[in-house]
């Protein structure tokens, strides 16, 4: 065993016994000029005057977003987002990790992606997973929210580690991918930036394109805070470090409580799959002859989704009544731990 994994085997088990510590202690949240900078969109990025938070709009003329000043191997990614009111048909908002500017053909990518709706109140948001290029294995996975996210602000978490992605929002981790042998270069292995956009997605957003961008109800606008970025800076996105060069990280990174699966957190994102999630890969059998392999299939969960992917069931969404912030229960927070 070289140094570094026995360095890492070391600090996670002294996480685990001693007590990992929360991010909700010590959130390091930073500015917008601290990480981030202007994407496209012009005016319709916004920063506010204390430069905590930033809003993105879209307009009839153009969209807009921002983008990490540094590439990352590996992190915790992590804001407060809160989402346009009212009628949002079409209107996508993302926040998502990806170096597909620099690696045109073979690029590495992982999502949270908002889709709109003309209700206005229930958005939807995506999961996408890609590497080295696997669009035409996409990952996702879809899913209703449990509150309003056009009310107030949520927290929307990537963590990406060598091993495993976990997505969380607020403190409830709904998805997890542990890397797997048979992935291959399928599990994003490349330095990436990260990445804030809101734009026109009527093509496909809001039932497979059905529903178009309304201007009438211009602009959408998204507002962004509470930025955590945190991970293995890289000053050459076209070269992988090497395991030493991110092995600090790495380690600080695996010993945080948001990077340990507990009992407790792998219930409470069970009951928020089994409730929320109305799309999955794992049991898409039109579009994909072969299961996954990092897929945890099981028969009876299995019977529970139609042979493209969708859920047969999910449960109507429930009003969150407090912002979510790490560290802070939330409505999200209370529903996954009663029905634990």
């Amino acid at each position: 065993m070289s140094h570094f994994l026995l360095a890492m085997a070391m600090a996670v088990v002294a996480a685990a016994t001693t007590g990992a510590a929360s991010y909700a202690d010590d959130p390091q949240t930073i500015s917008f000029d601290e990480g981030y900078s202007h994407l496209f969109g012009g005016d319709n990025l916004i920063k506010s005057r204390d430069g905590r938070s930033a809003r993105l709009k879209l307009d009839r003329y153009s969209g807009s977003g921002f983008i990490s000043t540094d590439a990352y191997q590996n992190g915790f990614f992590s804001a407060s987002i809160k989402l346009p009111r009212g009628y949002t048909a079409g209107v996508v908002v993302a926040f998502y990790l990806s170096n597909g500017d620099t690696f045109e053909h073979n690029h590495d990518e992982l999502d949270f992606e908002f889709l709109g709706e003309r209700k206005g109140k229930e958005w939807r948001v995506q999961t996408n997973v890609y590497g080295n290029g696997s669009t035409s294995r996409g990952r996702e996975e879809r899913y209703l929210l449990p509150f309003d996210p056009s009310e107030e602000p949520h927290n929307y978490s990537i963590l990406w580690t060598s091993n495993n992605i976990m997505f969380y929002i607020d403190e409830i981790p709904i998805r997890e991918v542990i890397r797997n042998d048979a992935m291959g270069g399928d599990f994003p292995s490349k330095p990436m930036y990260v990445y804030a956009t809101i734009w026109d997605g009527s093509a496909w957003a809001t039932e497979g394109g059905k529903y178009k961008v309304n201007y009438k109800y211009a602009p959408f606008v998204s507002e962004f805070s509470d930025f955590i970025l945190r991970g293995c800076r890289v000053s050459n996105i076209r070269q992988v470090p090497s395991i030493e060069d991110c092995a600090e990280s790495e380690v600080d990174l695996m010993t945080e409580e948001f990077a340990i699966m507990t009992a407790r957190k792998r219930n409470a994102m069970r009951r928020f799959r089994e409730r929320y999630m109305t799309y999955t890969v794992c049991y898409d059998t039109v579009r994909y002859s072969a299961i996954f392999p990092e897929c945890d299939n099981s028969i009876i969960e299995k019977e529970k989704f139609w042979e493209w992917g969708e859920s047969k069931v999910v449960m109507p969404r429930r009003r969150s009544k407090r912002k979510g912030r790490p560290g802070v229960s939330t409505g999200l927070r209370r529903q996954g731990q009663a029905e634990m």
